[in-house]
């Protein structure tokens, strides 16, 4: 019933931002404290700096941007910046891959991430988004329950449009929400550019679009510095101490991702048509360097089935969702079996990394998933192949 409620608030478009400042200097919202991390950085002189999202976020922009300015700031103080920046990834992707991407090396002491636009160009609900999300927060704090986090709502011409509006991008709707349950900070970029292509400032060329110019990356890196300017403004009190951020008794999803990991794809059982590639690489077609040159799962006849036992209530595959992709058929458990066509609207040209969630509502428990190719295939398609780099539980 909660998860219901909530959804109907976010479609509806009436998730406020009543802390989100309205001037383009200030259009952010400090929420509960940063003192933890920032006692790592000013007081004990290391830290631990982790940058998640897509594209926008591994573009040498306003990540690199941001250290530089950190770096700058703190120049006595030891920094070790975490990368985790994917192309075309999302939040339906991001809670799986957290532990290996974000926290390989131990406890992150602050992370900024970002994942509105792909959110949106990816066609992922508001169920999907706050799933996504809540499971980031969730495992990040379980990880490191001092862990203080920051995410961000980069710009696209969709949530410049809700802010002329008057209004709030879904997927930001999304985003908020769960960051106002949790106290996470949070930096709308998208309003700020909006703001100030409508003072006459700059316009949206110059800015670079969706995917910034380095005058775009800049700005972006600027309101992060004058973010941290308001949430730090105080001086540091001698009593201040690393301390767990509060959690919530009640999630806002009972099915959030906070328990999202990855399962080796060795743990599959290969019943027919299916072989371990120790090293895939295509034959054509461009690729993410993540998910290229890896051990794969690949299947390229109909028929083709493998069985997996696992534990959890979600099932899901990433996969790389070429040109020759087909439609995979699921059944969890021996219940009849329902098709997912893997082809997405880049896959014409790109081996695109994708997330696909056979079954995110599952009883707690033992399950096992069979998967087989299906006979059918999108017009689109030139094949019947699936390519499994990993396989999602949660």
């Amino acid at each position: 019933m909660l998860a219901t409620l909530v959804l109907a608030i976010v479609a509806a478009g009436t998730v406020g931002q009543q802390d989100m400042g309205q001037n383009p200097d200030q259009c952010f919202a400090v929420r509960g404290d940063l003192t933890s991390s920032r006692i790592k950085i000013e007081r004990e002189k290391k830290a631990r700096v982790a940058f998640l999202g897509g594209s926008i976020t591994e573009a040498n922009g306003w990540r690199v941007f941001t250290q530089e300015l950190l770096k700058k700031r703190y120049p006595d103080t030891a920094f070790d910046f975490v990368d985790a920046g994917i192309s075309s990834t999302d939040t339906t992707l991001a809670p799986f891959r957290l532990k290996t991407t974000v926290f390989p090396k131990g406890p992150v002491d602050l992370l900024f991430f970002e994942f509105a636009v792909n959110d949106l160009h990816n066609s992922r609900t508001s169920q999907e988004s706050i799933r996504g999300v809540e499971g980031i927060v969730r495992q990040a704090r379980a990880l490191n329950p001092a862990i203080d986090l920051v995410i961000l709502y980069c710009a696209d011409e969709d949530k410049m449009d809700y802010v002329r509006k008057g209004a709030v991008a879904p997927q930001i709707a999304a985003h908020e929400k769960v960051a106002q349950h949790y106290s996470v900070s949070a930096i709308d970029l998208a309003r700020e550019v909006t703001l100030r292509i409508d003072k006459g400032e700059f316009d949206w060329k110059k800015f670079g679009g969706l995917h910034p110019s380095p005058f775009g990356h800049q700005l972006y890196a600027a309101a992060i510095g004058r973010f941290l300017d308001a949430a730090w403004k105080d001086p540091l009190p001698a009593d201040a101490a690393v301390r767990p951020h509060p959690m919530p008794e009640q999630p806002l999803d009972p099915q959030h991702y906070g328990r999202g990991r990855y399962v080796d794809i060795q743990s599959a059982t290969l019943v027919s048509g299916w072989q371990l590639v120790p090293d895939w690489k295509p034959p054509k077609g461009a690729t993410r360097k993540q998910f290229v040159n890896c051990p794969a799962l690949e299947a390229t006849e109909p028929g083709a089935t493998l069985q997996l036992k696992f534990n959890g209530t979600a099932i899901g595959v990433l996969e790389a969702a070429g040109y020759d992709v087909g439609i995979l058929e699921f059944s969890i458990d021996g219940a009849p079996f329902r098709k997912l066509d893997q082809f997405t609207q880049w896959s014409g040209g790109l081996h695109i990394p994708w997330a696909y969630l056979f079954d995110a509502e599952l009883k707690p428990g033992d399950h096992e998933l069979t998967l087989r190719m299906s006979a059918d295939k999108n017009p689109k398609s030139q094949g019947h192949a699936a390519r499994i780099l990993q396989f999602l539980v949660n």
